[in-house]
């Protein structure tokens, strides 16, 4: 019966980290930080109760690995592409040389620091670069759940500059712990670990990127292509093949080195998922708000389990131990101040970014879950044979990178003057209509609309509807009764939410150069009976089509296929 029990403490851990959240909402503290500290309680708990330490490194990667999978391939998915493209560049370079600089930068750093520290060993260069490695990558789940939660909207497209960055540099920062790693286990005499050369590493950090990138892309590909190609006959039945998809787009790659026998060959599962997220979430698929809903509260259930299982690994007397705390609080320091600020000065310097940006960039360099899941792979494979805690000195620099940065990340993004002048306010209109059964519309007025000129009193609009925003230029505006329209107006307006939607399904048709819809009016088609258009995607215009419509090339309709049973009694004979 002893599951019955883990599945018991489970539920009540995800229940507690949801109530955790309201507290961090009224606290501007990230909530990430106490599920970490209800983990630290629970853990205590334990070893009160006479239950042991849950020191079991080996299962914690394991747990930590697969629910760090989701978590970057939904943040690869939820990146707006479009919005990316201008800085992508940038972000790239920042993930791997960046990381790497940032690792060799603070693994020197440390290698003078353990010659100063009386209570601190003498570390050679191999063991000093293993912390600046693992330590040198950006958390994707820590970024994520910063930028979206506080909303941040920073210029110069920072925020698709943050997220691209942090989700795409574990690769590198794993890489680089990797190598170390196996450098150590050879020089310890691990049984089972044999020297490497430097064509073997070289070999490995190129598979790595290599493969890691095919498979992602390959993957991607063939996601989309059945997606659009092929309908699943069950309820969301997309949702779950996409699920699939990410689960195989990481094992495969890391598998590699076991299925050929060649172990440099593997390629990173991180980087793969990522990639394929990025393709899948930017690409026209069906069912995609259903996917995004899934994997909301997929992604939210893994970060608590995450930081709850990270924080119960952790043992807060070792924590506080002189040779834990002040290397720790002195790494980070160095690290926040000069090494990260370096690296990124260093490298956007050459594409004139701004100081401030530049700024914010280094203050957003949070540490977070993949440094600590990198450091329980290090001691799984290292055991006792590092001279110093690994995993407790790169516990308390998460801690305190989160507790600090990320709590401080909206202020020094006001205070460097990065915060974007319309501040998501349209975005806090989508996010509401997620959670509840108003739909918001909108309506852009030109000098033709029916409503051009007219008191908001005098428009004839169904009473379901409600104008519940103007947006007038840089002017945003509650409007009343005497509230004229005017021409370039975009009225926001409120209206019950339609639920019944097991009646149809929604699909995107894409019109492409050769597509034989191009260049008809919608009355021409031959459609389907069943099938309507119910809106046209025109580059930045959304037309809702009549049908003297002209359908054009880059068109996306918006289409709805109703059920077989319901079409006889909703639709005439021919649609």
């Amino acid at each position: 019966m002893e599951y019955v029990y883990l599945l018991m403490l489970v539920g009540l851990v995800i229940a507690l980290c949801i109530f955790i959240n309201r507290i961090t909402d009224k606290l501007k503290v990230p909530s990430l930080l106490l599920f970490i500290g209800l983990g630290i309680v629970f853990g205590v708990i334990f070893r009160v109760a006479g239950l042991g330490n849950f020191t079991d490194y080996g299962l914690g990667n394991v747990v930590c690995s697969v629910c760090l999978v989701f978590v970057i391939f939904y943040g690869g998915f939820g990146t707006n592409f479009k919005e990316a493209r201008p800085v992508a560049g940038r972000a790239l370079i920042l993930s791997f040389a960046g990381t790497a600089l940032t690792a060799g930068i603070v693994g020197v750093f440390v290698r003078c620091l353990s010659a100063l520290l009386p209570f601190f060993p003498s570390l050679g260069w191999v063991e000093s670069m293993l912390i600046g490695s693992v330590i040198s990558s950006t958390d994707a789940a820590s970024v994520f759940n910063i930028l979206r939660s506080r909303r941040l909207n920073l210029k110069y497209g920072t925020s698709s500059l943050l997220e691209m960055e942090s989700g795409s540099n574990d690769p590198t920062s794993y890489m680089l712990t990797v190598v170390f790693t196996a450098v150590l286990a050879a020089q310890y005499g691990i049984a089972g670990a044999g020297a490497m050369g430097a064509g073997e590493i070289a070999g490995m950090l190129f598979s790595q990127v290599g493969f890691g990138a095919l498979f992602g892309a390959a993957f991607g590909f063939l996601s989309i292509f059945i997606l659009k190609r092929f309908s699943f006959n069950m309820g969301q039945g997309g949702t779950i093949f996409i699920l699939a998809i990410a689960l195989i787009t990481y094992a495969l790659p890391s598998l590699l080195g076991d299925i050929t026998g060649v172990a440099v060959l593997a390629g990173n599962g991180y980087l793969a998922v990522y990639i394929c997220g990025i393709m899948i979430g930017n690409a026209r698929i069906p069912q995609k708000r259903d996917c995004v809903r899934f994997f909301d509260a997929l992604t939210n259930v893994a970060q608590m389990m995450i930081f709850f299982l990270l924080g119960l690994l952790a043992t807060p007397e070792d924590l506080i131990e002189p040779d834990v705390l002040v290397p720790a609080l002195v790494i980070f320091v160095f690290m926040t101040l000069i090494a990260r600020p370096a690296a990124v000065a260093g490298l956007l310097a050459p594409f004139r970014a701004k100081i401030n940006q530049i700024g914010v960039v280094s203050w957003a360099g949070l540490r977070g879950v993949a440094s600590i899941v990198f450091a329980v792979y290090a001691m799984t494979e290292l055991g006792d044979a590092l001279p110093y805690d690994l995993f407790s000195i790169v516990f308390v620099i998460v801690i305190v990178s989160i507790a600090l940065q990320g709590s401080l990340l909206p202020f020094m993004s006001k205070k460097m003057h990065m915060l974007g002048d319309n501040d998501n306010v349209l975005r806090t209109f989508t996010d509401y209509q997620e959670e509840s059964d108003v739909c918001f519309v909108r309506v852009r007025v030109g000098e033709n609309h029916p409503w051009y000129g007219k008191k908001l009193r005098e428009v004839v609009m169904p009473k379901e509807f409600l104008a519940v925003l103007i947006i007038r230029g840089e002017e945003t505006i509650v409007p009343g009764g005497d509230t004229v329209i005017q021409g370039g107006d975009v009225i926001v307006t409120a209206a019950p939410e339609f639920e019944n939607r097991d009646e149809f399904g929604m699909f995107e048709e894409y019109i492409g150069k050769n597509h034989p819809w191009a260049g008809k009016a919608v009355r021409e088609l031959e459609l389907q009976r069943g099938t309507l258009i119910v809106m046209i995607k025109r580059k930045k215009e959304t037309v809702v089509p009549n049908g003297a419509a002209v359908i054009e090339e880059g068109d996306v309709l918006a289409m709805i296929k109703l059920k077989d049973k319901e079409e006889a009694e909703i639709l005439p004979e021919k649609a």
